[in-house]
């Protein structure tokens, strides 16, 4: 379509906009039943209308008219919403030219299906124009808008930027504290000379993660900010490295666009980047293209990267090659890299920047800060904190006294997670702030821990207001509950956690209304449950805490339920069946399939126990691959599963999990290992078509000429009854059984 066409395009779909619009007034002062229905077409209508009243002064610039002229999917989405406009304005005429009695005997002539199918439609269509639009206006120094589409193709880490939704409501830095340690990394950062990475450690609740942030911030603050990322356990990507790189890369391209040129050269010769070992995704997408930049964007500043908590990377081994890959920065030019790492001083970590050249990183060590400097900054951080909770409770004006502060202090030092704790639980309502506080400064140094002087004062209140004979139940229903939130490879919301357990919603939520000291317990249930700090889960699942811990949690244990939970929820009526999106036909590609209908038809829950359930039988560390309700769950469900995780984005993942599941049989298990070898073999050979088209699994499975019962049965029940090619009481597997039919043209691949 050349420039001409597309303008016209614009223009016609602009002015059915407008028709469309004028039309849904009308019928929302007549119709009383589909107001909101009515509002919504009305307001997804005019979105179109402004991005395309954008799309169309660009279109009349001579500077952009050659690279939009040239973008195929901004044309063809013009040409199918301006028919779909159209439909919808006819339907629209078509009610009210029908209406013999005025306005008021208007009837709306969508049902909600329909209109969810508009609205679906529509959105697709105003995500591309808007994207056309704000890419073309964002960087012109980059020369077409299918260099930035190409983008789309580096998958990030939810969640895992300073900035993001998950991090929101974490603490900063309060205005006076630690200001001295704050200058000094400003300082290296703009030094010129200084060495390329500065490493934080420090030990669990130092607030490493808070320093990250204020961080994180200022820099962008400063637009120095180059990428961010924060690494949190029990957080889906953001617990491991496999989208360590990639999220980075696409945090640098915001900021250093020069980078997008060579980024989209590496996916461009091969695609399939994101997903193979760090070091290729280290050169492809951040070293080499950093290193053909001509000229940077900030002259003479370094972009810098914040990377927080390096310690909960789930393997050891990715976090020696992280360290070994990021000492690779050190000469880059024109754009240097400066990097912050926080991270707690374990071994394996101190190994790996030992082994980095020298004059590579500097370091400081949290914990070994002057004491007076952390007790300084606690105590302004008590006083803040506590006067707040002064304030809200009507308190009088001398409290706290001054010297419970300073025994807090004393209590606190050098961990800042202890005093957010206890101020988490003397502000706890339904309780007195006087009291609360009281408590706290009975668990005294000498006979507590500082995990246990952390979070015993709030667990232990809430055991003492349960009845004697209840008690032992309350403990169950916490370790179960609870230990499941702080072993749980991702966040679940409380409805979705309720599912999952099986327990009803209204426990779940009488557990977690009195836990806010000690987890970020949101207002809504559709929002995910989330640890404040890590070291909550280490005080429950210490295994030296075993029998002298009446909250203690068996973390294996705990695992292994909810392996079992999610093998159940995959097999019960409500989990996972053939084409789980009720798609138009077995050809429709997973590209064509809009993100909010998966969503729709794999619940949250749901989503979690395929993508997890392999991890908690890992962790568990016992057979369960053998038992009974696995070897069902193959029968019936293998090629479910494959097809949700196909949906969900997740098919590349599968040969890594079945790998692993193999590990878990027992010697005596020759069916279920024979099943596993034939399963990998069949999703190598597929796994293009599985990530590709969710449907074709099924077909795919009919080619598959497995050896075995177990796989055979498998197979077989789990394809469309009119393609089965074997029939269960045959014992051999021919090349030919029966013929495919529905397809009429020539056929180029199976």
């Amino acid at each position: 379509m050349d420039v001409l066409s597309g303008t016209a395009s614009v223009i016609a779909v602009i002015d059915v906009s407008a028709k469309i619009t004028a039309l849904c007034s009308q019928y929302f002062i007549a119709v009383k039943d589909a107001k909101n229905d009515i509002e919504r077409i009305k307001q997804k209508v005019g979105n179109v209308k402004r991005v395309l009243e954008g799309i169309k002064k660009l279109l009349l610039d001579r500077l952009y008219q050659t690279r939009l002229s040239t973008t195929h999917d901004l044309f063809l989405s013009l040409e199918q919403c301006l028919q779909e406009l159209g439909s919808l304005k006819s339907e629209l005429e078509s009610g009210k030219a029908m209406s013999r009695f005025g306005a008021r005997a208007l009837k709306w002539p969508f049902t909600s299906k329909q209109v969810e199918k508009i609205m679906s439609n529509l959105e697709g269509h105003e995500h591309t124009f808007t994207l056309a639009l704000q890419l073309d206006l964002a960087a012109q120094d980059t020369h077409t808008l299918h260099q930035k589409l190409d983008l789309t193709t580096l998958p990030a880490a939810e969640g895992a930027s300073y900035d993001s939704y998950a991090e929101e409501h974490n603490a900063r830095c309060l205005p006076n504290t630690r200001t001295k340690l704050l200058d000094e990394i400003t300082t290296w950062a703009n030094n010129k000379e200084g060495k390329s990475i500065f490493w934080l450690s420090g030990m669990a609740g130092t607030g490493k993660s808070t320093i990250a942030r204020t961080i994180a911030q200022s820099f962008a603050d400063c637009r120095q900010l180059g990428a961010s990322f924060f690494f949190k356990k029990g957080e889906g990507e953001r617990g491991n490295a496999s989208r360590f790189f990639t999220t980075i890369a696409s945090d640098l391209v915001k900021h250093e666009p020069g980078i997008l040129a060579g980024i989209r050269k590496a996916l461009k010769e091969d695609s399939t980047i994101p997903y193979k070992a760090l070091k290729d995704q280290f050169e492809k997408l951040i070293l080499q293209p950093l290193l053909e930049i001509k000229q940077a964007r900030l002259q003479a500043l370094a972009r810098v990267v914040v990377i927080d908590a390096l310690d909960e990377c789930e393997q050891e081994a990715d976090i020696r090659a992280i360290l070994r890959l990021l000492a690779q920065t050190k000469d880059i030019r024109p754009v240097p890299l400066r990097i912050v790492v926080t991270s707690r001083p374990e071994l394996h970590i101190r190994l790996g920047f030992r082994e980095m050249p020298h004059g590579t990183y500097q370091d400081l060590v949290l914990h070994e800060v002057p004491r007076s400097t952390i007790e300084h900054d606690i105590r302004l951080f008590l006083e803040h904190k506590l006067g707040v909770i002064r304030k809200e409770r009507k308190l009088a004006s001398d409290w706290p006294a001054q010297q419970q502060i300073l025994a807090l202090v004393k209590l606190a030092v050098p961990l800042f997670i202890y005093a957010d704790t206890v101020c988490r639980y003397v502000g706890s309502k339904g309780g007195s702030p006087t009291a609360f506080l009281n408590k706290v400064l009975h668990y005294k140094k000498a006979t507590f821990s500082q995990l246990d002087r952390t979070y015993l004062p709030v667990l232990d209140q809430l055991l003492s207001e349960q009845e004697e004979d209840e008690k032992e139940a309350w403990l169950q229903a916490f370790r179960e509950v609870v230990g499941s939130i702080v072993v749980l490879e991702s966040p679940l919301s409380a409805v979705s956690l309720a599912r999952l357990l099986q327990v009803p919603q209204e426990e779940i939520q009488c557990r977690l209304d009195s836990l806010h000291s000690v987890l970020s317990v949101p207002d809504s249930k559709d929002a995910s449950v989330r640890l404040l700090h890590l070291s909550f889960r280490e005080f429950l699942v210490n295994p030296q805490k075993q029998r002298k811990s009446l909250f203690w949690v068996d973390e294996k244990r705990t695992h292994q339920n909810l392996a079992f939970r999610c093998l159940d929820l995959m097999s019960g009526a409500s989990g996972l069946r053939q084409d789980m999106c009720s798609l138009s036909g077995l050809g429709v590609l997973r590209s064509e399939i809009d993100d909010r209908t998966v969503a729709s038809s794999l619940p949250p829950e749901l989503q979690y126990a395929c993508r997890y359930w392999t991890s908690h039988a890992i962790h568990s560390q016992q057979h369960i691959v053998d038992g009974d309700t696995t070897h069902l769950f193959f029968q019936k469900h293998f090629l479910h599963w494959l097809e949700a995780m196909s949906l969900m984005r997740e098919s590349s993942r599968c040969v890594h999990l079945l790998n692993s599941l193999q590990a878990l049989t027992g010697p005596s298990a020759s069916i279920v290992q024979s099943f596993l070898h034939d399963a990998t073999r069949f999703v190598l050979r597929f796994q293009y078509v599985l990530a590709d088209a969710p449907l074709q699994i099924y077909c795919s499975a009919l080619v598959f000429a497995p050896e075995r019962s177990l796989v055979r049965r498998t197979f077989v029940d789990q394809v469309p009854e009119r393609a089965k090619m074997l029939s269960m009481k045959e014992a051999d597997w021919d090349a030919c059984r029966s013929t495919l039919e529905g397809h009429s043209k020539y056929v180029t691949a199976v």
